[in-house]
Parts: C-alpha cells; structure tokens; sequence
C-alpha cells in the first residue's frame, strides 16, 4: 500500500470522490502544510495557520497508480485558481499535491505539466506540489460527511456535481 495526500479544496469534496476509485482502501480528512502543531477546524478555518483542507488516501498502486489518482485530482477540481474552489475561498482551500517520494513529486511535475499543454482549463494550473510533511486527522464529523449528510444543501450542489463527473470520465476506476 502507499500514500498520497491531496489538497483541492474542502476535504469533503475530495473525500467523496477518492471514497470511490478502486484501489483506494481509506481516506481520511485533514489539515496539511502547516506550521500549527494539531490544529482544528476552528483554528484552520481562519486561514492563519498555513494548513489546507487536505485528505490523505492509501492505495493498492497495483490497481491504481499514483499517476492516475493525480489525474482524477486534476479533472474534478479547479486547479487553477489561487487559494480558492467556488465559493469556500482562503489558503486553507488550495490546491497542494504534497509528496511522498521524488517518483510521486516527477509524477505530479509531469502531469500538471501534460495538462497544461492539452489546454483542458483556460488558465494555467497553479497547483502546488511541495514535500510531504504533516498530516492531523481532522474531526470525526469531517470524516465521511458526504455518506452521512447527502441531502445537505452542500452535498446536493457541491458533491454531487463532481461524483457525476467522476462516473462520466473515470468510469473505469470506479469500484
């Protein structure tokens, strides 16, 4: 099994989407990239700590590869706006791939830059990809929000969309 850990905006986007691609066997929603020991959501939400909405995903890379968990990441959400995914707007919401190894950083690099070149988005791809380097686990009522609260305003026009997307152009990886 291996790690990744992936910021694209609230956690509980994210965490939606990975929940259901093969191969990934957990994701947990946290606080990465930081500088604040064990922060918390009322402590992140300020933007004040340099923490990021994050999730941290582990894999059978013999089902899915890193590189196509990145690609995922890229398509279902914006990554080429700064510190911001609609209307949920600060640092704590930037898109950050944090790194495990130097074959997961060339991945990443390789990747955004492909993209990039294929013109899929208008703007270029401000994403983040930096060293790995802290991961707090956050609340428990983080954890699995969209499972426990799919008719929440939030999960019906945020969530919904994107797991859409996600069984429209990645319907192969799917479980």
């Amino acid at each position: 099994m291996e790690m990744a850990t992936l910021a694209g905006g609230c956690f509980w986007c994210t965490e939606a989407i990975f929940k259901r691609v093969k191969g990934v066997s957990s994701v947990t929603s946290g606080y990465s990239g930081g500088a604040m020991d064990n922060p918390d959501y009322e402590n992140v939400s300020t933007g004040s700590t340099g923490h990021a909405e994050a999730i941290q995903i582990t894999f059978d890379p013999k089902i899915i590869s890193y590189e196509k968990l990145v690609e995922i990441f890229f398509h279902l959400h914006d990554p080429t706006t700064l510190n911001r995914q609609g209307n949920d707007i600060g640092t704590q919401y930037r898109s950050v791939i944090f790194y495990h190894s130097s074959g997961q950083k060339e991945t990443a690099e390789n990747l955004r830059e492909r993209i990039d070149d294929e013109h899929i988005y208008q703007n270029k791809i401000i994403t983040e990809i930096v060293p790995f380097e802290n991961f707090y686990k956050a609340e428990d009522y983080h954890q699995n929000y969209y499972e426990k609260n799919r008719e929440a305003g939030y999960c019906r026009v945020i969530i919904d969309p994107k797991i859409k997307k996600l069984l429209r152009e990645f319907k192969e990886e799917v479980k």
